[in-house]
Order: structure tokens, then C-alpha cells, then sequence
């Protein structure tokens, strides 16, 4: 006796591209990884290209999708892979001054893309008015630093307006030019939402 499996179907289309797209955010964020720079006025922090695909998979995966990508790509740096700043990795990294950054990731990519989509489902990203854009972007933004200056204030056993000082104000600009780079591509039609 034989079983037909022909109708059966285990995971449906539509999850499948979304786990497959949420794994390649996860996976062309860790690819930046060696990527990143000193910041002169402080040198405990990198500059990276990380937030800009925090920022990209907010807008292209949604809320749900852009928070499992980087969920992934925390759980793929804590098993060692080096997916952090600078090629690093491991619980000590989350643990550290610049942890507060990476656990915002998560955070602030479901944030961005609660804000750009609503409720009412993915819009494509090229038709995301832009001021909505930018506002989700500001607000993934703010979550990011948020996290970033409480992780750095208590690992560095400093204030949190000393952290922000430390940590935060340098990068504003860094940021303002993450947030237009983000607004370029998405308006460049090199993201197409399927």
C-alpha cells in the first residue's frame, strides 16, 4: 500500500522565501562583519555597514521576518561564527561594551518594519511613501543607540548620559548618512519586494 504526498505540503511557499530571505539578511550582514571602521572620537565603538542592513531587511522583510533574520544572525555569532564587528564572536562580544548594539538589532529591525508597513501587510518597498520611510529608519535608528548606550552604560559601569556622550553623539552623522544610503537603495528599484 502506497501513500500519495502529492498534496501535501509542509511548509508553504510563502514561508519558505520569507525563512530563505531572512537567513540571506542574516548572511549578508555577517559578510560585513570585517567590514568597519575606528570612529576618532570613539575608538570603543566601530563604524559598521551592519545597521544599514538592519535598516534594509526593517523595510524588505517586515516586522516578523526582519527580527528572525537577526535573531539568526545573533545566534549564528554566539555559536562562535565570526558575524561580528571586525570578524569577532561569542557570548563575551554580546557581553561587552558594544553587545547593547547588537542585541538592539533585532529590535530595531522588527521596529523599522512595524512602522514602514503597518499593519496592513508588506508594501513594496518602492511604494513606502518616504517620509514614513525616514521615520522608520529615525525610530530603528533610536532603538539601536538606546540599546547600545544601556549595554555600553552598564558594562563600562558609567551614566547612561555619559554613555550616550560616549557612544551616542559621535555616530549621529554616521547614522544620517546610513539612513539616506538606505532611502537611496530602497528608491533605486535594487530592492524588489516579492
Amino acid at each position: 500500500m502506497s501513500a500519495s504526498t502529492d498534496s501535501v505540503e509542509l511548509v508553504g511557499d510563502e514561508a519558505t522565501g520569507n525563512i530563505a530571505r531572512a537567513v540571506l539578511f542574516a548572511a549578508a550582514t555577517s559578510a560585513t562583519a570585517p567590514v568597519d571602521m575606528v570612529h576618532p572620537l570613539a575608538p570603543n565603538v566601530p563604524i559598521t555597514l551592519q545597521t544599514v542592513w538592519v535598516y534594509l531587511a526593517g523595510v524588505v522583510l517586515g516586522p516578523l521576518w526582519a527580527g528572525v533574520a537577526f535573531t539568526l544572525y545573533l545566534l549564528a555569532g554566539l555559536i562562535g561564527l565570526p558575524v561580528f564587528a571586525g570578524g569577532n564572536a561569542g557570548l563575551g562580544v554580546i557581553l561587552g561594551p558594544t553587545g547593547g548594539f547588537l542585541i538592539g538589532f533585532p529590535l530595531a529591525a522588527m521596529t523599522i518594519g512595524a512602522v514602514v508597513h503597518g499593519r496592513d501587510g508588506l508594501t513594496p518597498p518602492s511604494e513606502v511613501p518616504i517620509p514614513r520611510l525616514v521615520v522608520g529608519l529615525l525610530a530603528g535608528t533610536a532603538v539601536v543607540y538606546a540599546a547600545g548606550a544601556v549595554g555600553y552604560s552598564l558594562v563600562q559601569a558609567i551614566g547612561l548620559v555619559a554613555a550616550v556622550s560616549a557612544v551616542v553623539v559621535p555616530f549621529l552623522p554616521v547614522a544620517g548618512l546610513k539612513i539616506a544610503a538606505t532611502v537611496a537603495i530602497v528608491r533605486s528599484d535594487a530592492i524588489v519586494a516579492r
